[in-house]
């Protein structure tokens, strides 16, 4: 089993590392504040303005202010959760700069019937994975 995991290739082991860095990613949820005491207030995020918000003045117990703190590391800001970068695909001709082992594709919403199964047809035989492929 050892010597299985050292016949890996490189690129599989990078991958393997980006998600577990993205399972281990601190997902916080920020939301609105009183917005849990009052029901006329949504939960969605605003920042505070008002001159004695305990919130603006980060007072303990009050919920967390937005920072740039907050933010993911920029190696794997943006990646899809299986470690693969993702690219929204609307051609044939969009594929030709991708490669199957660090991207994953999204076909793009604006594409009929007839061109996505085109298109599927393609991304299947050349080993790409497709995230809304329907399957």
């Amino acid at each position: 089993m050892a010597s299985e995991q050292l016949k890996l290739p490189e690129q599989l082991k990078e991958r393997r590392r980006v998600q577990a860095l993205i399972r281990r990613k601190l997902r916080l949820r920020f939301i609105r504040y009183l917005s849990w005491r009052l029901k006329r207030i949504d939960e969605p995020w605003r920042k505070p303005k008002g001159i004695d918000n305990k919130l603006r003045l980060q007072i303990k117990g009050f919920g967390r202010l937005v920072k740039v703190g907050y933010g993911s590391s920029s190696e794997i800001r943006g990646r899809h959760p299986s470690g693969l970068i993702p690219a929204v695909v609307s051609s044939i001709k969009d594929i030709e700069g991708l490669s199957p082992s660090t991207h994953i594709v999204y076909i793009s919403a604006k594409v009929g019937l007839r061109k996505r199964l085109q298109l599927l047809e393609e991304l299947r035989k050349r080993g790409f994975r497709v995230a809304n492929g329907g399957e």
